[in-house]
């Protein structure tokens, strides 16, 4: 009976318990905690592309030390995967753009974001929301770091050059590819591959 409702009492906690994913990645593993509570948003269109294999394959692209790390956009000979259409951006969800945490990459419109996110390496305080305007509205956070940070830093360390994405030229591209190989809920099960059926198809102004 008392174990019966020990299992009771823990039943909400496991309930809310947010999504928890790996990347796999040619540098090593990064397990991430999702956010779902703060950013549903964004974590619910981050998961649609997981889910959906869209990740596997693609390469971290936009590589600047002392800021972040980008990816989630391009394949590994360098084009530009198609997306869903862009989201609300909730950089007002209270989530600061610190070490470790990742938000949603967008072009100068504020709503913007589709697939590509970024791993901040350092707290980024300029990225943070302060108004919804055109210069206050930031990047949305929507998860952190939990295991293999340390990753995050040796991809920072790589060597970066101007490189041709998508048939333009593009700077801080890691001469050698750094590609996610495969990205997976571990809530799942991370032995479970995950089926892909993706059809193909300035630091904060051209963040995507």
């Amino acid at each position: 009976m008392r174990l019966a409702a020990a299992l009771l009492a823990l039943l909400p906690g496991l309930l809310l318990a947010n999504p928890v994913v790996r990347l796999d990645t040619t540098a090593g593993p990064i397990t991430i905690e999702l956010y779902e509570d703060k950013a549903p948003k964004s974590v619910a269109n981050f998961l649609q592309y997981l889910d959906s294999g869209f990740y596997n394959g693609t390469q971290f692209h936009r590589v600047i030390s002392g800021f972040m790390i980008q990816g989630g956009g391009f394949d590994q000979s360098g084009q530009r995967k198609a997306t869903r259409a862009p989201i609300q951006n909730e950089a007002d969800n209270g989530l600061k753009n610190k070490r470790g945490t990742l938000a949603m990459a967008r072009t100068s419109n504020p709503h913007s974001a589709t697939a590509q996110f970024f791993v901040n390496l350092v707290d980024n305080r300029d990225l943070d929301f302060s108004g919804k305007n055109s210069r206050g509205w930031g990047y949305a956070v929507f998860a952190q770091v939990t295991d293999g940070m340390s990753v995050v830093d040796n991809i920072a360390r790589e060597r970066t050059t101007s490189q041709r994405l998508n048939g333009m030229m593009a700077r801080n591209v890691p001469q050698v590819p750094i590609l996610i190989t495969k990205a997976y809920r571990l809530d799942t099960g991370a032995d479970k591959p995950v089926a892909n059926t993706e059809k193909k198809g300035s630091k904060e102004k051209d963040a995507q």
